[in-house]
């Protein structure tokens, strides 16, 4: 149970404040333990960090997997990968997902976050290959940069609505720039 506790902890000190704010006393204050107690459980803020990306990014992932279950055609499945991960950016662990991932991390939690990646992007080969990529794996890793910045662009706050962006990093996920 003070494992869980920390990790809540992490999350909502993550989304508030970025990794800046992931500390040790920080967290022994949020959780009302000794700072001492907490290197029980955690040797560093990087183990945090990869702890968090073990037991978030999967529920996040199968989000976005659900979504695309429901969808019928492999254009939609497209469109529902996209939309469910902008519709998870106001969400606390996908907040604290994307401060982890601008966070200066050790090789062992970048490796952690770059494999979960690998697993999201992996969801959409298939029905990129249905619609008639010729490199359905390269056209997955452009859509998640589509994704990613639409992502950073709500969490920006930007001029345009949440909704706004969605619809465009839709439309640039299935028609490209032609809109």
């Amino acid at each position: 149970m003070q494992r869980a506790a920390l990790l809540d902890a992490a999350r909502s000190l993550l989304s508030e404040g970025g990794t800046e704010a992931l500390t040790f006393p920080a967290l022994a204050e949020r959780t009302g333990l000794a700072r001492s107690s907490v290197y029980e459980y955690f040797r560093s803020r990087a183990a945090v960090v990869e702890e968090l990306c073990e037991v978030d990014f999967p529920l996040w992932a199968a989000d976005v997997s659900a979504a695309m279950e429901r969808a019928a055609t492999a254009e939609a499945k497209v469109e529902a990968y996209v939309r469910r991960q902008l519709e998870l950016v106001g969400d606390r662990r996908h907040r604290a997902v994307v401060a982890i991932s601008a966070s200066e991390l050790d090789a062992g939690a970048r490796e952690k976050i770059r494999a979960a990646h690998g697993g999201l992007v992996a969801m959409i080969v298939e029905a990129l290959g249905e619609m008639g990529h010729e490199q359905p794996r390269l056209a997955a890793m452009l859509v998640q940069g589509v994704v990613d910045a639409a992502v950073r662009r709500i969490e920006l706050g930007a001029a345009e609505e949440p909704e706004a962006i969605a619809e465009a990093a839709v439309s640039m996920a299935l028609r490209g720039v032609r809109g």
